[in-house]
């Protein structure tokens, strides 16, 4: 199991990615936009710097739903390679079986 004080700080960055999302969205289209004068890019940047480091997706770390583990997540189910095979040994997620050859 991860530390906790881990776990709570990850949930704390995904909720200020939330609330900041549509914010950061728009500055970041602007910033990107080719077509826009060279001060109004300058300027979306500027404000992109002001939203909290932690406000910025790429923050977030994928993390088991169930250890908390950030290592080995699998994104399709939300686990860890770890707890994948555990759960599924036990025949607890559905379509998944042991493979054999």
């Amino acid at each position: 199991m991860a530390k906790l004080s881990s776990i709570n700080k990850n949930e704390r960055r995904k909720k200020l990615v939330k609330k900041y999302a549509a914010r950061y969205a728009s500055l970041k289209a602007k910033a990107d936009d080719k077509s826009l004068d060279e001060t109004e890019r300058l300027m979306a940047r500027l404000k992109l710097a002001e939203i909290p480091r932690n406000g910025n997706p790429t923050r977030v770390r994928n993390r088991c739903a169930t250890t908390g583990r950030p290592r080995g997540v699998y994104r399709k189910f939300g686990l860890n390679r770890i707890e994948i095979r555990n759960l599924g040994n036990k025949g607890m997620i559905p379509g998944l079986t042991k493979s054999s050859w």
